[in-house]
């Protein structure tokens, strides 16, 4: 499933994410979700969530 619908995620999920410095790469970051910082209903290049370990980044796939 992608991270595009807020609906979608919710705090305590497992996803993948890409932080900001890897944007380019493309590589994807594994965690748990702790807060959903995107206000909106749905963004086309991903919900911005926050890690439990503190990490910021758009979700890409929920697990």
């Amino acid at each position: 499933m992608s991270g595009t619908m807020r609906k979608d995620i919710k705090p305590g999920q497992n996803v993948s994410i890409v932080l900001k410095k890897d944007q380019r790469t493309g590589a994807l970051t594994k965690g748990v979700v702790k807060d959903i910082l995107t206000k909106s209903p749905q963004h086309p290049h991903g919900i911005k969530v926050r890690l439990e370990d503190g990490q910021v980044g758009r979700v890409k796939e929920i697990h």
